[in-house]
């Protein structure tokens, strides 16, 4: 068991404030509901569980279109810095999406390896359309190509938690996104 981190000393810097983000979510959800404002269903979002499920919560409360929200649970980091590479399904949908227009709720692309992986599983149940939105972008990180259709912020190369990131299931709580002391992650690696 890990000790409980102190958010005090495990930051090195925030570098998206709430308030910044709040702005850029809400410019999100206008996009969204422009881009599906003549759907005659309810588009389908997917929230990747854990760390999109606080963007979910705000996005879902901006827009204005018809729409359901489904939760997956995937993981590929087993409470470490780095994607294994290795993606686990541990709570799929149960709702039929052929013919429907989706959006995987994300919050952060890096290497793009778990996101790929699920593109092509969800696009095997024959969705009309497959869109990927997320809050943060890591180009630099990327190894899969993935196709980002709604994108928060780019950020560099650092590991941040934050607006529910997480460093080993902790730090989810912050309000804004914050680079965490390289210190802090190093000593779980040695």
């Amino acid at each position: 068991m890990r000790k409980g981190l102190n958010w005090v000393y495990s930051i090195e810097r925030t570098i998206l404030s709430e308030k910044d983000i709040q702005a850029r979510v809400q410019a999100i959800a206008q996009q969204i509901d422009l881009d599906y404002q003549d759907e005659e269903y309810p588009i389908i979002l997917i929230c990747i569980l854990k760390g999109a499920f606080v963007f979910c919560a705000d996005l879902i409360r901006c827009l204005n279109i018809p729409f359901e929200v489904h939760f997956m649970d995937v993981s590929s980091y087993n409470d470490g810095t780095q994607s294994s590479g290795v993606v686990k399904i541990e709570k799929d949908i149960s709702v039929n999406i052929t013919d429907r227009r989706v959006i995987i709720i994300e919050d952060i692309v890096d290497t793009g390896l778990t996101l790929a992986y699920l593109k092509e599983f969800l696009d095997g149940r024959h969705p009309r359309s497959l869109a990927i939105c997320t809050l943060l972008d890591k180009p630099e990180a990327r190894q899969a190509e993935v196709q980002v259709d709604y994108s928060g912020f780019q950020i560099g190369n650092e590991f941040v938690v934050g607006y529910g990131l997480d460093f080993a299931q902790q730090l989810r709580g912050l309000p804004g996104i914050s680079i965490l002391k390289p210190e802090v992650y190093q000593e779980d690696e040695e």
